[in-house]
């Protein structure tokens, strides 16, 4: 499997109105990650099948995270893995909001360790999974650059942004990193 972007959807998939699958759709060399569960995530499960993937990767790739699958990428990040070219992680939620997923499993304590590769967060100001402030303190703890994108909700298919040129963007600065 040789994809240059292995795109990680959160809780429940993302649907086809979603970035991440109008991404998908444009590009044939992404790949989303599938997982066995969509409704019931295992944080450990979850991070286990993305090193299986990214295994199976014949060069180093960057991560497409949204939501929850942004926790995923640093549970994953906090142990040995495989080398990445980067990460993209979009609308990090706060496992403490009353918002967050109850039938998710192992994501009460977001490993803070500082990520070995170049990543990037794009965040809301008003994210209803995750306050600004919080989003800061993950960034600064990743060692993520952070975009603030203003009033955006939670940058899934609610908010409406199609293809979504200005996150792309991002991506192609991560895509294009010697």
């Amino acid at each position: 499997m040789n994809p240059s972007v292995l795109i990680l959807p959160g809780y429940q998939n993302s649907d086809e109105k979603h970035w991440q699958s109008h991404w998908e759709k444009a590009h044939p060399d992404f790949y989303r990650v599938m997982q066995k569960d969509w409704q019931e995530p295992n944080a450990t499960e979850w991070a286990e099948n993305l090193e299986a993937t990214l295994k199976q990767c014949q060069s180093p790739v960057v991560l497409v995270a949204h939501s929850l699958a942004c926790l995923v990428v640093a549970q994953w990040a906090s142990q040995a893995h495989t080398p990445i070219k980067g990460a993209l992680l979009v609308a990090p939620p706060n496992p403490q909001e009353p918002l967050f997923p109850k039938s998710a499993h192992g994501f009460e304590k977001t490993p803070l360790n500082a990520f070995n590769f170049p990543s990037i967060i794009l965040a809301s100001t008003n994210d209803p999974y995750a306050t600004f402030p919080y989003v800061q303190r993950l960034a600064k703890a990743w060692g993520s650059k952070l975009v603030d994108l203003g009033k955006r909700g939670h940058i899934n298919s609610e908010s409406d942004l199609g293809m979504w040129d200005e996150g792309y963007d991002y991506l192609e600065t991560l895509i294009h990193i010697k």
